[in-house]
């Protein structure tokens, strides 16, 4: 019995399980709970994915670049927090590389992602 493989198995957050396959270049939607005093409420933060990052779910990470006020802000969220709500996945970009830092040096319409084109197939009944 490997007992490091059962004590992950046992941290392990079942909500993570079901989040989207995401990757960098993809715009996606994060729901993160914040408390504010005694009060707790849904703050929504939509941008791309710029990096993932880590190696075991516990130290993996993912980071999110948005354009607010035409600001560039950026916010890293582990993976295995529990105040991530849903990650709701809004499109799939199409880029090369893993990580896109290149994207903070650009603005304007050289900053837009190319988004892949999905096919929906229907079922005959």
């Amino acid at each position: 019995m490997d007992y490091i493989k059962l004590v992950e198995q046992s941290f392990a957050n079942e909500k993570v399980a079901s989040y989207p396959d995401f990757k960098a270049g993809d715009t996606i939607t994060v729901s993160y709970r914040i408390k504010e005093g005694d009060k707790e409420r849904l703050q929504k933060f939509k941008g791309v994915v710029i990096q993932l990052r880590g190696a075991t779910p516990q130290t993996k990470t993912f980071t999110v670049r948005k354009v607010s006020n035409g600001i560039g802000v950026e916010r890293i969220f582990p993976i295995q927090s529990p105040f991530i709500d849903e990650i709701e996945l809004n499109k799939v970009g199409m880029v090369r590389r893993a990580r896109i830092f290149y994207l903070r040096n650009l603005s304007g319409k050289k900053a837009r992602i190319k988004e892949k084109k999905m096919s929906i197939k229907k079922t005959e009944e």
